[in-house]
This record gives C-alpha cells, sequence and structure tokens, in this order.
C-alpha cells in the first residue's frame, strides 16, 4: 500500500472513531495504533483516555494533539533508560538529530493552524453547547489532522529527517 493510501487510512479512522464514542485523544491513538501497529495490544489506548477534553475534560492542552503525541511516541519513544553517560542521554532529546525535534513538531504545527494548543480555546465558542454540531465538526477536523500529521512522521519512521528539523516555539528559547 502507498503511504499516501496510509495516511489517508489513518486520517478518515480517526474521524470515524469520533462517531463511536471515543474522545479526541482516544479516536487519534486507536486510528494510529490500529493500522501502524497492529502487533501491540489494544489495551494499549487505555494510556490516553484521559488526555481527553484536555486532560480530563480539564480544558488544557489539546486531546487530540496529546493523542498524536502518543502515536508518535511508538514510532519513536524511548524503549528504555538511555544507554551511555548523561551527555549522550541529552544530546539523544537535544541534539540534531534530536527526540524533542520530531515531538516540537506536532505542538507548532496546531497552533500554527488553529492559533492554540489548549481546549478551553479551540473549543471556547461552544462552551455553553458543549458537542453541539459545530463543535462536534470542528473537534472533529482536528482529530483528523492531528492523526494525518501522526500519520505523515510515522510512515516511514525517519529519526534522522524529523529529529533534524528546526525547533519550533520551545521553552527554553532556543532559536533556530
Amino acid at each position: 500500500m502507498e503511504r499516501e493510501e496510509i495516511i489517508a487510512r489513518v486520517k478518515k479512522r480517526a474521524r470515524d472513531n469520533f462517531k463511536t464514542g471515543l474522545n479526541c485523544a482516544e479516536c487519534v491513538f486507536e486510528a494510529v495504533l490500529t493500522e501502524l501497529f497492529p502487533e501491540l495490544p489494544p489495551e494499549t489506548m487505555a494510556m490516553v483516555t484521559g488526555f481527553g477534553g484536555g486532560c480530563g475534560l480539564y480544558g488544557d492542552t489539546c486531546g487530540a494533539l496529546l493523542g498524536a503525541m502518543a502515536a508518535v511516541g511508538l514510532a519513536y519513544g524511548r524503549k528504555g533508560k538511555p544507554e551511555g553517560d548523561l551527555a549522550q542521554a541529552k544530546a539523544e532529546l537535544y541534539g540534531k538529530p534530536g527526540l524533542y525535534r520530531i515531538f516540537n513538531r506536532l505542538p507548532n504545527e496546531l497552533k500554527k493552524r488553529y492559533g492554540s494548543t489548549m481546549c478551553r480555546d479551540l473549543t471556547k465558542k461552544w462552551q455553553k453547547e458543549w458537542l453541539c454540531r459545530e463543535h462536534a465538526l470542528q473537534v472533529r477536523d482536528i482529530i483528523g489532522e492531528m492523526a494525518e500529521l501522526a500519520a505523515e512522521m510515522i510512515v516511514p519512521k525517519d529519526v534522522e529527517g524529523w529529529g533534524s528539523q528546526p525547533l519550533g516555539e520551545n521553552v527554553e528559547g532556543i532559536k533556530e
């Protein structure tokens, strides 16, 4: 199957998941898990349930973004404690290539497209009519876009390419 077909399947599955009652984080993660990591147990999805609604309906970081972060973590995340000394462990995160460069793309892309990474900001105009049609359509669009972006980053896995991207906005103020 071609890369574009795989990515389209992940996006469609994530969007369709929203109609089944899965929350935003679960929609994204389940689509990536099922389509790209079928060898992993479906119970793996349990770790993202609390991310929905911006972390347990708190309104903080977008659940679709967090689901995408967890999904990308399946491909690029550490599988155990770093080997080597502390300098090597830091280089694995901050280097070029570095893991933070991979994950940093997701929130920066969401903010570029929608102006925020915060659920309460993304859904503000519907807070009195939670899950009305317009709200559901917006959330479904964000779910689809985050699933698509995660799949683009995973298929094929490319640590060198994604890990060498310039950092976007970041807490350390690193400018590139």
